[in-house]
């Protein structure tokens, strides 16, 4: 009795182990631990994160064949479970020399080498979002030195990727396309929908080169992925808790952030939730004292009033405050099927559409309100990922998805009682097949896929009296009938690495876009048509190679091709774009196509620096832009009760735009370095006149001081100059967003900020982060912008991590 006591004894001491096997991930040099390095198996169907301490339960691994360890820090390690237990289970990473990401999924859907790929990619990881603390998602994108940011107002933020913008760029999240069918031509701020805090990393493909995207790419793509489900390694339940909470003094800003994950071995859920609060924002005080905000519109006992702003810095009418929540459900049905379904929701409450707000007609101030109503965007999908070789791919994932979306216009001239309010709503259905075959040489590789996307928009009006309630119709931005939007696309891509040293990738895809739009009543514009039928198709595609001449020294080419068919918002809109002007649809557009080079070359100069830098050549043809136009035979109209000269978008000729992009990163001492980035664009339409959305010479430069437990980042961020004869003329027609040269013409001043940001860990779960912002207090409006930006702003926020 008592030897079989025994025999159960050290059966039950021994179980854990038998069941559990922990690793111990370090850094190489220190021996301290290493957080959130993602272990996965060879063909990524299992994969998960070391914890705070380093450790992680690989339990599920012993029967790979090779175990890899990626850390965006850190050179990637695959070794084999019997060399992992040489080691006693101890693995030790080696820092890079440079920080350069070594894999990137944007280009083809897959994750491959970025150093097989001949487009240019910045990826933006979850280091450096947490060191830079942006408060939107158009903040950070700002971060990458690759694309510069347009505010309209403060609840905004509109992309603009080499000379192109709003609907010429595509904006994809967790693989769902977020362009719809109402994406204007004008600045956007979609793109703050989302939760910065949510993000896990971006990618951005600069140009019209990769087949995996079709229409609206023409700019370039900015690839989001938020933070996934992760499952536990072992039989213990896997349950981590990240909290923020931020506060900036130049807005009131005020944050906070929570995501749970809870995870076994084959199910997995992650909640997250985030809420922020934006005051008015203020300007810096020296420079420019034209964009001082010396007055604003109160509304008091039924009377629009002009008040004296007592502190003309003060943006008053700025802020908004936002709401989001994700959840996603991760389950591994069999070894290689896993599941996830997701759930996004942003509510941006009402946001004062600011340079409307600063207006002027005839000496006073033009707007009692214009606001946009709360911007609400949901989406729901289902995504099912298959791996297992067969005869037609290694790997399947199939993603459905449905997107609800709301946004709504209020605007009331000063002294009237009758306000002006359009709603939209957006209902967009998608579904991507995407598959991926490698081939036995496993040099080379096959990607191809499908696309769809259908959506269904509605448009509505009416005028409200502020007093009485009573509503009266009015005309829409769209037309008021069944709206309909069809994108079918097909496409291939192959890459083979031909040698150590030469990669070529190549690729196609079918594009066929489909618009039909209805007027059911025409009584408010009479316009001469009833509908709106738009049909193309259009074959895209690239070419391109990456040449290793040598270890340190890489030359990448790539030819491509563009495509963006008119959507509704191109064919079909009506609106005042600037005081006098009125857009009218215009039902001939036809699409417009884009011819892309890049060449770049990448090299290292030992362990000291790392450069890069790519040239590009765009050329469109048939470029819709906005010009003068003829409604009914008549040049100009009534609109809102004001003659305002007549524009539509048009099929004009050709435009071209070029420039460059540099990267530096230069490693002073072991815990100093040196990063910048720059760059230069021009562009311009056949006649020579400038285009609207080519942003001037912009970039940053930053000194970075880092240890394990605490980093310093002096940056500064720099803009060029837009001259008046630089500029295009639909920005000529809003002088009140400019200051004005000596010639009394609007123009846009450079301007430089100096910042300062903290971060300190404590215990290794426990991060606290400060900063300042502007430093020196400049005020400066960038390009474009309406609102101006902000003055030195102190930021503090704290992380945690359990």
């Amino acid at each position: 009795m008592k030897y079989q006591l025994l025999i159960i004894l050290r059966f039950l001491f021994f179980l854990p182990a038998a069941i559990s096997q922990t690793v111990t991930i370090v850094d190489i040099e220190d021996l301290r631990p290493v957080a959130d390095v993602v272990i996965l198996n060879d063909d990524r169907t299992k994969y998960f994160y070391s914890g705070r301490n380093g450790k992680a339960d690989i339990s599920e691994f012993r029967n790979e064949k090779t175990i890899c360890f990626q850390h965006f820090s850190y050179e990637r390690l695959c070794i084999d479970y019997e060399q992992l237990t040489r080691a006693g289970f101890e693995v030790r990473l080696t820092k890079k020399v440079f920080a350069i990401e070594e894999f990137v999924v944007s280009a083809n859907r897959w994750e491959q080498s970025r150093f097989e790929v001949p487009n240019r990619v910045r990826s933006v990881q979850l280091p450096e979002i947490k060191m830079l603390n942006p408060q939107t998602a158009a903040d950070l994108i700002g971060m990458s030195d690759e694309v510069f940011i347009q505010k309209s107002q403060l609840g905004g933020g509109s992309p603009m990727i080499r000379g192109f913008a709003t609907n010429r760029v595509l904006i994809v999240v967790d693989g769902v396309r977020l362009n719809n069918a109402i994406y204007r031509e004008g600045n956007i701020q979609n793109i703050i929908s989302l939760d910065p805090s949510s993000i896990n990393s971006t990618e951005i493909i600069l140009g019209p080169g990769a087949v995996v995207y079709g229409s609206d790419a023409i700019g370039g793509v900015m690839d989001f992925h938020t933070r996934e489900p992760l499952f536990s390694g072992g039989e213990k339940l896997f349950l981590k808790v990240n909290g923020m909470s931020r506060f900036s003094s130049a807005n009131r800003e005020k944050s906070v952030h929570l995501d749970i994950n809870a995870g076994s071995k084959n199910v997995a859920f992650l909640s997250s939730v985030s809420w922020s609060d934006f005051g008015d924002l203020r300007m810096g005080s020296h420079k420019n004292p034209d964009y001082l905000r010396t007055e604003y519109v109160k509304h008091i006992n039924g009377t629009d009033s002009v008040i004296p702003n007592p502190d003309p810095r003060v943006q008053v009418h700025s802020g908004y405050s936002q709401l989001y929540t994700m959840n996603k459900l991760k389950i591994r049905l069999t070894p290689f099927f896993i599941l996830t379904a997701a759930n996004h929701y942003s509510r941006i409450s009402d946001v004062p559409r600011y340079d409307r707000l600063i207006q002027y007609r005839s000496g006073n101030l033009r707007y009692g309100d214009w606001y946009y109503g709360p911007q609400i965007w949901m989406m729901n999908y289902l995504q099912l990922k298959f791996s297992r070789k067969n005869v037609f791919f290694n790997e399947a994932s199939l993603l459905t998805a449905r997107q609800d979306y709301r946004e709504s216009r209020h605007n009331r001239l000063f002294g009237s009682n009758m306000m002006d309010e359009q709603n939209e709503k957006v209902k967009i259905y998608s579904l991507n097949l995407d598959l991926e075959k490698k081939f036995r040489s496993t040099t080379e590789l096959l990607y191809y896929g499908v696309e769809l996307a259908f959506n269904d928009i509605k448009s509505t009006a009416h005028t409200r009296d502020i007093f009485t309630g009573v509503i009266m119709p009015s005309g829409t931005r769209y037309p008021d009938g069944d709206n309909k939007y069809l994108s079918t696309s097909l496409y291939a891509g192959y890459k083979n690495n031909i040698s150590e040293r030469l990669t070529l990738n190549t690729g196609l895809r079918y594009n066929h876009v489909k618009l039909s739009s209805e007027i059911e009543d025409n009584s408010f514009y009479n316009f001469p048509f009833t509908s709106i039928k738009i049909s193309n198709g259009a074959i895209t595609g690239s070419a391109g190679m990456v040449f290793r001449i040598k270890k340190d020294l890489h030359v990448s080419f790539n030819a491509s091709t563009g495509f963006r068919a008119p959507n509704l918002d191109d064919a079909g809109k009506v609106f005042d774009s600037a005081p006098g002007i009125v857009v009218v649809p215009n039902p001939d557009l036809k699409p417009e196509y884009a011819w892309n080079i890049d060449l770049g070359i990448t090299k290292e100069f030992g362990a000291i620096l790392h450069t890069e830098v790519t040239f590009f050549h765009t050329w469109l043809n048939d470029v819709m832009v906005r010009n003068d136009f003829l409604f009914n035979g008549k040049d100009s109209v009534v609109y809102k009760g004001e003659l305002s000269k007549v524009e539509a978008l048009t099929n004009s000729g050709s435009a071209k735009v070029y420039g460059m992009n540099l990267t530096i990163q230069l490693n002073i001492l072991k815990n100093l370095n040196l990063r910048s980035g720059l760059n230069f664009t021009e562009g311009y339409e056949e006649n020579g006149d400038p285009l609207r959305h080519v942003a001037p010479f912009f970039g940053s430069t930053h000194i970075v001081f880092k240890t394990p437990e605490f980093e310093a980042d002096l940056y500064s961020v720099y803009n060029g100059p837009k001259k008046y004869d630089k500029m295009a003329t639909s920005e000529i027609e809003k002088p009140y967003l400019y200051a004005a040269d000596e010639n009394n013409n609007p123009w846009s001043p450079g301007w430089y900020t100096l910042n300062l940001k903290l971060s300190y860990s404590f215990i290794n779960r426990i991060r606290i982060m400060g900063g300042v912002e502007n430093i020196l207090d400049h005020r400066y409006r960038p390009y474009s912008s309406g609102i101006v930006s902000a003055g030195r702003n102190f930021v503090i926020s704290l992380n945690a991590d359990f």
